[in-house]
């Protein structure tokens, strides 16, 4: 199916405006330096958005037609101006999301009527909230976001899901009627409840409660019995065979439930050649040899002035994004995956780290419940209206998740409960 567009105007209240949409559907077609220069003028920027990222998933074939990811890159134009810009995929399944929607797919299969394919506003493979629709104004936003559905009623395409989305895009979405959902994830702050930053790592476990501050300290304790030890390696200081030894464990993690990699080894090669400073490892080894790693992505402050992220600056954010062991030792994971991360944290004054989708285990570990955002755009009115109501139930139901949530904070020190942090 072919999606290849030449300018198109966009309607606002049926009124033909000045701004206009070109689609086009491969990296290479886009300005690298134009899309940085606008990701850096959003205030929720990750990334995940650089242009660098979202072409190292094109080129290694990680996110292609092929494996059900045809991309188009959205940019709105007024005159000669970039205003706004987003990537859609169009999709044949739901794989990849973490925003589920296969019931609302089944339910279309069982009247006859076809889901597939659909619109995606997503960064394939990555739950991490923030930015979707870059844009100069709130009103280009609002454009964009009118455009994208424009461009999906003329495709003849099911809906559109704009995932993971920021406040600035909600409110875009919220002015044309579309439907928003609310899903938790888990995330830690550099910060106890009083709200001063963690000096160290006791100092961080001397906020929690007794019985979580033990179960920690048992948990660290066994992995260190067992004879591992961590180093850790960032930016250029990550090695080829580094590298190497991650995929082999990031591979390991899908095989073992019995499924192929989504990223293929080429897309980290392209990460570090192009984003190596956007990158952290960390490498468990026991008797010299190395047996697990995670990796960790940064997101630092960026420079408006010309889209590169500013070395001098500490992150302000670490994402939690890739693990996978070759040897089963208790507790590795938690280690690997949290511990060793937070220690880092604390130590280079990152504000944040978000520990990725799902998993409220992870509170026992001092991420807390933080809201995050899709919204939805369905062509049928009456689906349209039965996912509304479902999702009036189901916004219910999460409102009382994650109030019973907020009675078990692991802080010793908290306030009294209350909802959840939106995504920052």
């Amino acid at each position: 199916m072919e999606f290849r567009q030449k300018d198109v105007a966009v309607t606002a209240s049926g009124v033909e405006t000045d701004y206009v949409i070109r689609v086009v559907q491969t990296p290479q077609e886009v300005d690298a330096a134009a899309w940085n220069q606008l990701l850096a003028q959003q205030a929720q920027a990750t990334p995940f958005m650089r242009f660098e990222y979202l072409a190292a998933l094109h080129t290694s074939g990680s996110a292609v037609p092929r494996t059900g990811w045809a991309p188009h890159f959205i940019t709105l134009w007024r005159a000669e101006v970039l205003e706004a810009a987003c990537v859609l995929y169009v999709k044949p399944h739901s794989y990849g999301e973490y925003v589920f929607d296969w019931a609302w797919a089944d339910a279309y299969q069982r009247h006859g009527l076809d889901y597939y394919p659909k619109a995606v506003v997503a960064v394939p493979f990555t739950p991490v909230p923030g930015a979707r629709l870059l844009a100069r104004s709130a009103e280009a936003r609002a454009v964009l976001a009118q455009g994208l559905v424009q461009w999906c009623e003329a495709q003849q395409l099911s809906s559109l899901h704009i995932l993971f989305a920021s406040a600035d895009d909600l409110v875009a979405c919220e002015s044309l009627g579309l439907m928003q959902r609310q899903t938790v994830q888990f995330h830690w702050r550099n910060a106890t409840p009083e709200g001063q930053a963690f000096t160290d790592f006791p100092h961080f476990l001397a906020s929690l409660h007794r019985d979580k501050r033990k179960k920690i300290q048992q948990e660290r304790r066994r992995v260190a019995d067992a004879g591992v030890r961590f180093r850790s390696a960032r930016g250029r200081d990550i090695t080829a065979q580094d590298w190497d030894f991650f995929y082999q464990c990031y591979e390991r993690t899908y095989l073992e439930h019995g499924n192929p990699p989504y990223l293929r080894r080429s897309f980290f090669q392209a990460m570090a050649d192009t984003r190596a400073e956007a990158w952290l490892l960390f490498i468990a080894e026991r008797d010299g040899q190395p047996i697990a790693s995670s990796l960790i992505a940064l997101s630092q402050g960026i420079s408006s002035a010309n889209g590169q992220f500013d070395a001098e600056n500490p992150p302000r954010t670490a994402y939690g994004r890739y693990w996978g062991a070759l040897e089963r030792v208790d507790c590795l994971h938690f280690e690997a995956c949290y511990y060793q991360p937070l220690e880092w944290c604390i130590q280079h004054g990152v504000q944040q780290f978000e520990g990725g989708a799902q998993g409220e285990h992870k509170m026992a570990r001092a991420l807390m419940p933080v809201r995050t955002h899709s919204a939805h755009w369905l062509a049928h009115p009456g689906f349209a209206e039965a996912v509304e109501n479902f999702l009036a139930r189901e916004g219910q139901g999460m409102d009382a998740y994650v109030d019973e949530l907020g009675r078990h904070t692991p802080f010793k020190n908290a306030a009294s409960p209350g909802k959840p942090a939106e995504s920052t």
